[in-house]
């Protein structure tokens, strides 16, 4: 049975995927920071809370022990928790603004990928997969018959494009782990606001369906619901 450890899996994204996985089959670990809720999340879909908060090395490390102690292999990690940070005019920002959403979004995503390598190491076929954004590609961005022309969010997009660039890095050096990145699109879940043309459901279409390919599928791609989609 293929068991998978989601970060950010109490709301949003994050616990539709999860709803998703138990559905197919997959055993989840629900990751997140907030005690009340991921318990809460954890119960309601048949999942195992572990709680982590990805800015903090003695959690993550606290988490990666936890999961060693009860599973002891995970066979897919999904690094899905992340925040936006402030929108519109960037003229405000601050250094602490920008340190405290890179360090969620892209660092917290390095501190659990270490954590995490050893125990997807002893699975015969290890996946990571990256939540990105479509805010994070100069393609997108800049095309104004998308909707990620629209936003400005300069914190997200910029800790996004960073984020899709990590997965290609680590694909690159991490042959035996399959790594990609996936973009949700604009969905309606708390991050947006509840904005959005896209359930939550057809948010997660692109990591599930990451989370569940078969080995020997490609790594290094950022995918979106339609297939693999040019970030540059």
């Amino acid at each position: 049975m293929t068991i998978t450890f989601i970060t950010g899996a109490n709301k949003g994204l994050g616990r539709e995927t999860a709803r998703r996985l138990i559905d197919l089959g997959h055993t989840v670990l629900v990751g997140a920071r907030d005690l009340e809720r991921g318990a809460e999340a954890a119960a309601a879909l048949g999942a195992r809370f572990v709680p982590i908060d990805v800015s903090d090395d003695a959690s993550v490390a606290a988490a990666a022990t936890d999961v060693a102690e009860h599973e002891g292999a995970i066979d897919v990690l999904i690094n899905n928790a992340g925040i936006p940070g402030p929108v519109g005019d960037p003229s405000t920002l601050t250094g602490t603004e920008a340190i405290g959403v890179f360090d969620v979004n892209v660092i917290g995503a390095v501190r659990v990928t270490s954590a995490f390598l050893p125990l997807l190491r002893r699975s015969p076929d290890p996946v990571i997969v990256n939540v990105s954004s479509g805010m994070g590609s100069l393609a997108l961005t800049r095309d104004p018959s998308r909707p990620e022309s629209e936003v400005i969010a300069p914190l997200y997009a910029a800790s996004k494009a960073a984020l899709t660039l990590l997965t290609a890095q680590y694909a690159k050096a991490l042959p035996d782990i399959r790594i990609n990145a996936a973009d949700p699109g604009y969905t309606a879940t708390d991050l947006t606001g509840q904005s959005g043309p896209q359930t939550v459901t057809e948010g997660t279409d692109a990591i599930v369906g990451l989370a569940t390919e078969k080995p020997g599928a490609g790594s290094g791609r950022l995918v979106d619901r339609h297939g693999e989609i040019a970030w540059s």
